[in-house]
């Protein structure tokens, strides 16, 4: 079977832009939606992250948990938000190798905002039987594409839920 190295999904966000990107290009906030994250220690404050800042993602699946070591690769305010996995380990990310990819792209939707997810599976140089044996393991069955799938519809639902409830200006 094929390897899928991206998949996406979109949501409509009741509120503009520039508001929902101040919210997710804060690491250390994205535990508030996401099944997976339980946030991210920063080096510096709480605050929109910029390109090159270098971030652990703490994480859990199930009772399993592990910390990343990620970096910003852009910071466009209300236009896009990403960056790159590229260390993982329990407790420190000690195991240096391309990982993953994620990606928010934020569009104007007529006094709304369309937030769109990417996950992107940066394991390029795994032979496709071996990362479609560890993916199974590590979701309990499926490829890491169909199981970030659900995990990016159940974030961009958190994100939705929380954010069109937030008081407009």
């Amino acid at each position: 079977m094929a390897r899928t190295f991206t998949v996406s999904r979109s949501i409509l966000v009741e509120a503009s832009p520039s508001a929902v990107y101040e919210q997710i290009s804060r690491p250390a906030q994205m535990g508030r939606w996401s099944p997976e994250n339980l946030g991210a220690t920063l080096p510096g404050p709480d605050a929109p992250a910029q390109v090159g800042l270098v971030f652990e993602g703490h994480n859990k699946r199930g009772v399993f948990r592990w910390t990343t070591r990620c970096t910003v690769t852009e910071a466009e305010p209300g236009k896009v938000f990403a960056f790159r996995v590229h260390a993982i380990g329990l407790k420190h990310p000690r195991l240096k190798a391309p990982i993953a990819t994620w990606e928010y792209r934020f569009e104007e939707a007529g006094g709304a905002t369309r937030v769109t997810e990417t996950w992107t599976d940066d394991r390029r140089s795994w032979p496709t039987v071996v990362a479609n044996t560890f993916d199974r393991i590590a979701t309990g069955g499926r490829t890491f594409a169909a199981f970030q799938v659900g995990n990016i519809d159940r974030t961009l639902r958190g994100i939705k839920r929380e954010l069109d409830a937030a008081p407009r200006p």
